[in-house]
């Protein structure tokens, strides 16, 4: 199993742990990764951190796709990764309605058939067999909806063939059947390693949909794992729970939560109902507070060492079956880091 450490997005004034990610690329470490809201944006922290780095992949957890043409986000990989040396991993996602719609001004509606049409045109540009041209619902290349001028012509990409890994976000069934099909790797929001049986089926069917015998030898899932280490066990735990509560509870309308459909297929249906109806009701440090030990300690890694290390049998686990690929960490202690590359790699 490969190590990668979450860099994040930043907040009012934009700053970068470097000296972290530097310790982890030397304990071994494979990647890290930044990301983006509506603050700081991933591409310029990615940018920063490869070229203060050596040998550590960087990759984009996620770039929004609304927020970029298919073509620019294509310039982007490629440019990156010869900058790089090949060190840049493309990771894509659609995010969610209230940033789409709220802060791009995009639609966000059929974002499966988006994320679709936007790895498609992507592998085009970067394969650079022919000039690209592309007849989509969401894309047309050359364009040619209304306004069109007609003067569009189809272009093939000035860089080399410049071949970039492809990560999406998803965690609906739907959105996991698609990164099967058409991605490299996908990052669950959080993944308990022992219930790989959750993305099983939409794993299969993409595989199935992608043909050419694609399988998880081939394939990276990839979830964030957040790591608080120390002696006082509640004390780590309620560390991790607003984070948890936010996206249970607030990520989305009551009728339209993802990550709350997903707390549910992990069996927490009760506590995610409640989370969710005390959060949209203002009560957020209620909801905090009814997020589950037992959630907490099946998704992420909290408490004193010896406790961390007998949880870490569980993802050592999924990794031998390749139900995990990396493991993608959300940590700020050196000291933690130390401990779960000396147990993984």
């Amino acid at each position: 199993m490969q190590l990668g450490v979450l860099v994040g997005y930043s907040g009012k004034k934009v700053s970068l742990p470097i000296d972290m990610v530097r310790h982890a690329e030397k304990l071994g470490f494979t990647s890290a990764w930044t990301a983006e809201a509506y603050g700081s944006d991933a591409v310029t922290t990615a940018t920063w951190i490869l070229a203060n780095t050596e040998k550590i992949h960087v990759g984009t957890a996620i770039m929004q796709a609304p927020g970029r043409s298919p073509a620019c986000a294509a310039m982007t990989a490629m440019t990156l990764s010869q900058l790089s040396g090949g060190r840049f991993l493309f990771g894509i996602g659609p995010s969610g309605p209230q940033v789409v719609e709220g802060w791009h001004g995009a639609s966000y509606a059929r974002p499966l058939s988006r994320m679709r049409e936007y790895v498609e045109i992507c592998r085009k540009i970067m394969a650079r067999d022919e000039p690209v041209t592309y007849d989509g619902f969401h894309y047309q290349l050359p364009y040619k909806g209304p306004g069109a001028t007609g003067l569009g012509k189809p272009l093939k990409s000035i860089l080399e063939q410049t071949q970039v890994p492809i990560y999406t976000a998803a965690i609906t069934p739907g959105g996991v059947r698609l990164a099967a099909e058409i991605a490299d790797g996908f990052f669950p929001v959080w993944m308990n390693p022992e219930r790989y049986d959750v993305f099983a089926e939409p794993i299969a069917e993409g595989f199935a949909e992608a043909g050419g015998g694609k399988s998880l030898d081939g394939f990276d899932v990839a979830p964030f794992v957040t790591v608080v280490m120390g002696d006082d066990l509640e004390e780590c735990r309620n560390a991790v729970k607003p984070s948890l509560a936010l996206y249970i509870g607030g990520m989305g309308a009551k009728s339209k939560n993802f990550y709350n459909d997903y707390a549910i297929a992990l069996g927490y249906e009760e506590a995610a109902e409640q989370i969710q109806d005390l959060y949209l009701g203002g009560r957020q440090g209620e909801a905090t507070m009814a997020v589950p030990d037992e959630l907490v300690d099946d998704v992420h890694l909290v408490g004193p060492a010896g406790r961390i290390r007998e949880r870490l049998q569980a993802w050592k686990d999924a990794g031998k079956k390749r139900h995990v690929g990396s493991m993608l960490l959300a940590v700020r202690q050196p000291e933690a880091l130390e401990l779960i590359a000396e147990e993984m790699l």
